[in-house]
């Protein structure tokens, strides 16, 4: 099975269903099909210094080109290379060269920022549409399970960004396990308002054509712009990152309506904190919510918590239950998943460690570095737990570990102290140098509106729920917290503020 099979399967089955924009004037899956057939040749056509090009590159916001680019690139059996656009001039050029020989499709205003680069043949959107429709559609090529779908480039917060290799079987299998054919009511509109290079807009792509579910795209993310869309558009699905969620329920408060249509809301990218999960529940008592775990390297989601998990959860007076609010839910039916010690050794319920999984959409393949994987199992770096009836926990990354003193502190165990306070809207935790525990304690905390919440307050209140080793040595109130746009806290950006003020 290939990415193309799954767009040839629904454009047989539901050939005049809207696939992609507009209620009104979208493209079917069968005008989706040829497009993107047309989009292989232009692809097969394409030449740098007389050879062929290699890769499909993308630099470019949302849009109806990017179901279009990435079926054509399977057509054509290239990997498809969908780059953050966000990233600073030096870092977008020497990530683009990267991908040298290739075509890059771009958003006109990078040509500006990127310049010229040997091996690339670059074209705006729109004159990539134009080849397209002056093009016949390409019979293309059938490629092979093991062939490169999909590269994706992680966001390099310790170095280069590496490229995940995600090939055919893996996203197929990932699209084949959480979706069925052909399953959606044709009134479904899913609104996509991740960026496309980001695993869950490429995901959203395949799932959605598999079952029949209308495409929707925000070029870029605005509440207000959302919220519009969602009702105009008569959502009924969508994925959102936290901070997105949060100043979604600010506007659908604000003027008081919710989007009609709304029933499937889910979630992830970052840690959600519980009370603006329970605001949204709150708001949106209609809507079915989902917290969806995954990572690049396993082809998008393994755990998920589905609605009945957060009803039922909300409803009880089980502090265990309850707490599984927090959860990031259980595996897939198609995933193992384990928690081990350094050592590599499974650990019981209720003891963290690394988060470790295997099934058939786990990659965990680097295209300069190789595989990850042994014995079929992928180490996430990512610490968590299990709890007795197998929701999983996640406190952080394992490099986000705080050691104080010889002792492993985890950042979000404290951070669940501080957005405990009402007072707080947000907290981020790092460490930083000291000569004399190795690293110290900081916190960055977001105050709600009019609070006077101190620094006093927030120590006292971890000295009483945690260990006095918990207790932050600082407490910094900021107006906000950075965030990738994919809803990622950016603890490097705190972790460098920390140490600079520590040296003044």
């Amino acid at each position: 099975m290939n990415i193309g099979l799954l767009l040839e399967m629904a454009a047989e089955g539901m050939p005049d269903r809207i696939a992609v924009g507009s209620r009104a004037g979208g493209l079917t899956y069968a005008e989706l099909l040829a497009d993107s057939r047309r989009a292989a040749a232009v692809i097969r056509r394409s030449r740098v210094g007389g050879a062929p090009v290699e890769r499909v590159g993308m630099l470019d916001l949302n849009s109806e080109t990017l179901p279009v680019l990435l079926f054509g690139a399977a057509f054509a059996d290239l990997p498809f290379v969908p780059m953050n656009y966000r990233l600073a001039d030096d870092k977008l050029r020497d990530l683009v060269a990267r991908n040298a020989p290739g075509l890059l499709v771009v958003d006109p205003p990078i040509i500006d920022r990127i310049g010229e680069v040997d091996g690339l043949l670059v074209r705006t959107r729109g004159e990539f549409r134009e080849l397209v429709d002056a093009s016949d559609p390409d019979s293309g090529q059938e490629p092979g399970v093991e062939d490169i779908a999909i590269l994706l480039f992680t966001s390099g917060t310790t170095g280069a960004p590496k490229a995940a290799v995600l090939r055919h079987r893996h996203v197929t299998s990932y699209v084949l396990t959480a979706n069925e054919y052909a399953s959606a009511d044709e009134d479904e509109a899913a609104l996509v308002s991740v960026p496309p290079y980001h695993i869950a807009g490429v995901s959203a792509i395949l799932s959605a054509v598999y079952s029949g579910r209308r495409l929707v795209y925000l070029p870029s993310f605005s509440a207000q712009e959302w919220v519009a869309t969602a009702r105009e558009e008569r959502i009924t699905h969508a994925m959102v990152v936290p901070t997105m969620l949060d100043r979604i329920l600010d506007v659908i408060e604000a003027d008081g309506g919710e989007p009609p249509a709304l029933r499937h809301l889910s979630y992830g990218g970052g840690p959600m904190p519980v009370p603006v999960l329970e605001r949204a529940m709150r708001l949106l008592p209609d809507v079915g919510f989902v917290n969806a775990y995954g990572l690049t390297e396993t082809a998008s989601t393994i755990s998920i918590l589905t609605p009945e998990d957060h009803r039922a959860a909300a409803a009880s007076d089980d502090p265990a239950v309850r707490a599984r609010l927090g959860s990031v839910g259980r595996p897939l039916p198609s995933i193992e998943l384990e928690i081990r010690d350094p050592l590599g050794r499974p650990l019981p319920p209720g003891e963290p460690g690394e988060v470790w999984v295997r099934g058939e959409q786990v990659a965990g393949e680097y295209l300069d570095s190789g595989s990850r994987v042994t014995g079929g199992w992928f180490p996430t770096r990512d610490n968590g737990y299990l709890d007795e009836g197998g929701y999983l926990f996640l406190s952080g990354r394992l490099d986000d570990v705080i050691v104080r003193g010889g002792e492993n502190i985890s950042p979000g165990e404290i951070e669940d102290v501080l957005l405990d306070h009402p007072d707080v809207a947000e907290a981020a935790v790092v460490g930083v140098p000291d000569l004399q525990w190795g690293e110290r304690i900081v916190a960055y905390v977001v105050a709600r509106p009019g609070a006077a919440v101190t620094e006093a307050d927030l120590q006292s209140l971890v000295r009483g729920r945690l260990r006095s080793t918990c207790m932050p040595e600082r407490v910094t109130f900021v107006d906000a917290l950075p965030y990738s746009e994919t809803g990622k806290l950016l603890r490097r950006v705190l972790r460098g503020q920390a140490t600079e003020t520590a040296k003044a």
